[in-house]
């Protein structure tokens, strides 16, 4: 199969993976139209083309809280990533840190923070969602600072799990959903044998490191559910801000009041989002929410952003809205699925691939100063 977008990564790990970890990738909540207007919402914004413009060299890098990074992405936190190829999370961070740009470890990954960290640590970012047991929270932000990890990205849109219908289809969920995992992923020897048999240990490292056992797939969607928060409020974040030396990012801001909030309770940083269509459904597209929230918050903190994102072009789309940054989470899942670490890292070059030919017909030649003066 060519390989030249997102969307033949999509394909390929359609063709690659079990029926319920690609679903659990590709789909959102309820009826889905979030997450169909994230990619849409943002299609629709229009650039100004611009010509003549004497752009003598490109400058697509950017900066991240003291970091700097070849390109203005990071890849985003996903859960289960070691499920989408052998010790998905070990490569993805590898590729992160080969391109030049941060990668982020999802509290529910199955490589352990140890194990991903000694991939580059420099260059990892860890995302904690606010869970009720505190003495995990504790523990496993412990172990990252530990392990080097200086950025904190804090997930707040979950206090309970969206209703994902997807995923009771799938086998993710739903009746007899392990012999129904265990028959699709007989009907993918290759991903079997790859990820299945030679990909073990499958438990979730950062909970079981804390319990002391094993937490497998099996349990994964229990243990979520009984550990989401609903009585998440603004005293948690001061308490992670207190508890945290390194720099605190808010992920899952929608509302410019909200972001507001974040400035008053000391994050260094936000990121936009909507769960990529996974939490409420007929909520704003990132891309509608986003330069109400820029504006809110000016340079008060740095605005990163994720939803809909499938090019270069969508990244500098991002960019023109008020994002200093954005998140790659499915472009990311799709192509560790289909091709491991080499893809991730083909992945990363199409994007910037697309970015650069984006910046050069918009006339821009540094993306760090991509603004509201590039939209019709």
């Amino acid at each position: 199969m060519i390989i030249s977008s997102i969307a033949d990564y999509r394909e390929a790990a359609k063709r690659k993976l079990p029926r319920f970890l690609f679903d659990y990738i590709d789909g959102g909540a309820y009826g889905e139209e979030t997450l169909r207007a994230n990619a849409a919402d943002l299609s629709a914004i229009r650039l100004r083309q611009r010509v003549l413009r004497g752009l003598a060299g490109l400058d697509m890098s950017a900066q991240f809280f003291g970091q700097s990074a070849a390109m203005p992405v990071i890849l985003g936190p996903v859960g289960l990533t070691g499920m989408f190829a052998r010790r998905g999370e070990v490569q993805a961070a590898a590729a992160a840190a080969r391109m030049g740009v941060p990668f982020t470890l999802s509290t529910v990954s199955v490589c352990s923070i140890e194990e991903v960290a000694s991939q580059s640590p420099q260059t990892i970012w860890f995302q904690l969602y606010v869970l009720k047991d505190r003495g995990f929270m504790r523990h496993v932000l412990e172990r990252a600072q530990a392990a080097g990890v200086r950025t904190l990205v804090f997930t707040v849109d979950l206090p309970t799990p969206g209703a994902r219908y997807r995923d009771a289809h799938s086998g993710m969920s739903g009746p007899y959903a392990r012999r129904r995992r265990i028959l699709q992923a007989m009907a993918k020897p290759g991903w079997a044998y790859d990820v299945g048999v030679r990909g073990r240990p499958h438990d979730l490292g950062n909970i079981s490191a804390y319990l002391g056992k094993a937490v497998s797939l099996v349990d994964y969607i229990g243990w979520l559910s009984a550990n989401m928060d609903p009585s998440i409020g603004w005293s948690d974040i001061e308490w992670v801000r207190d508890f945290w030396k390194g720099d605190l990012v808010i992920k899952g801001i929608l509302d410019p009041a909200d972001a507001r909030d974040a400035v008053r309770f000391g994050a260094d940083g936000i990121v936009v989002s909507n769960h990529g269509g996974r939490q409420l459904d007929g909520v704003p597209s990132t891309a509608k929410a986003l330069p109400a929230i820029a504006d809110a918050v000016g340079s008060d903190l740095v605005v990163l952003a994720d939803s809909g994102v499938r090019s270069g072009l969508d990244v500098l789309r991002m960019l023109a809205l008020g994002a200093r940054g954005v998140l790659l989470g499915r472009a990311m899942a799709y192509a560790l699925a289909a091709q491991g670490q080499a893809g991730v890292e083909n992945m990363l070059r199409l994007i910037g691939d697309e970015l650069r030919v984006a910046m050069i017909l918009t006339g821009q030649s540094s993306a760090s100063k991509a603004g509201r003066d590039m939209l019709v």
